[in-house]
């Protein structure tokens, strides 16, 4: 079993078939979790889906695909159930994330809504986007790099604008007599933030937001991927979908334990675009390059991920599990060095703080 304290987990490794649950009550679950197998998780994910669609009329499913680790399970297991699979295309992530999605959502012969933001990253950052509506009618909506305090600015303006578009295309002027559902993959287990606000079922108007999986343990989610995913010793096809029903692989996860599908920044580690750079260059290109322009603009905030003294947490977004900041990361990067994946001149690149670099 899983066993969660206010401040950490302690994962133990479980056996398959064996029962897990999530230590403790979260406050917006229905009952105190129940230890279940991975199958019953399973049968559960089901069920919740199924009692959705029993009372709510119900006219587009929609899986929302990050490429990350979650998306990617939550989808895999409902992706003959669901009319089509979204991924929002921030405008900032890493290219080969969104191929990723393209790739499996093509594999799967399902309908794809790659969905862009109305405005973009670059032009939030430049100050660029007036607001249109409320009492702040014509201001900058933000300007410079994010920190946590503007997360919430760009979650809205990134990823929950061209969701909410994308809802009210599907029902046009039905409202509540017509419902969109978007099935996530947020579970209690993730972290505190989603132990404390995650539940099963969230209706926001005339859209439904499910979370199937939100009950199953980290371990539910290691013997699901030992289950599905091809670790034959042979050559792997892309994405290893070795075979029509595994689990796909997005090699950006494995690389930066993250999707890359927004870098926006706003949580972002020390060191983190370092590491970015370090895989991905040409992901990592236009970011520096907005830092250079920011700076010549005279904007205060002109470097990306960079967390101002003092500043406040800010709200993660429904859809950002993972923008807060991780304890380990030096951890991390020390087991890199050691398998042999960065060399040590590397990891203490990656390490160096703010005032060495620029001593």
């Amino acid at each position: 079993m899983t066993a969660r304290s206010k401040k950490s987990r302690a994962v133990v490794d479980m056996l398959p078939g064996m029962s897990d649950r999530v230590g403790g009550r979260p406050p917006k679950a229905e009952a105190e979790p129940e230890a279940m197998t991975l199958g019953e998780a399973i049968a559960r994910s089901f069920a919740i889906f199924d009692r959705v669609l029993a009372a709510f009329p119900v006219v587009a499913t929609i899986g929302l695909f990050s490429g990350g680790n979650d998306s990617v399970i939550v989808n895999h297991l409902f992706r003959r159930r669901v009319d089509a699979i979204a991924h929002v295309n921030t405008g900032t992530g890493i290219p080969e994330t969104t191929q990723h999605v393209r790739d499996v959502v093509a594999a799967w012969g399902l309908p794809l809504h790659e969905l862009s933001p109305k405005h973009s990253y670059r032009d939030l950052v430049l100050g660029n986007v007036l607001s249109t509506r409320g009492k702040n009618i014509g201001r900058q909506v933000w300007k410079g790099f994010p920190g946590p305090a503007g997360h919430s600015v760009m979650y809205r303006r990134l990823k929950d604008e061209p969701l909410q578009r994308l809802r009210g295309q599907i029902i046009g002027r039905h409202g509540r007599s017509r419902n969109v559902v978007y099935l996530s993959g947020m579970r209690w287990a993730e972290t505190d933030r989603r132990f404390r606000n995650a539940e099963e079922v969230d209706r926001e108007g005339a859209l439904i937001w499910i979370s199937p999986i939100v009950h199953w343990t980290n371990a539910h989610m290691r013997e699901y991927r030992a289950r599905h995913r091809c670790d034959l010793p042979h050559q792997h096809a892309e994405h290893r979908l070795c075979t029509p029903a595994a689990l796909p692989l997005n090699e950006v996860t494995v690389h930066l334990h993250m999707s890359g599908e927004c870098l926006c920044g706003a949580f972002a580690k020390p060191g983190e675009l370092d590491e970015i750079e370090f895989f991905y260059p040409h992901a990592a290109k236009p970011l520096r390059e907005l830092e250079q322009e920011a700076q010549a603009a005279g904007l205060p905030a002109c470097k990306w991920g960079q967390r101002p003294p003092g500043s406040r947490r800010g709200r993660a977004g429904r859809l950002c599990a993972k923008c807060t900041a991780m304890d380990g990361q030096a951890d991390l990067l020390s087991e890199w060095r050691d398998t042999g994946l960065i060399t040590a001149a590397q990891f203490d690149t990656f390490t160096r703080t703010d005032e060495q670099r620029a001593a």
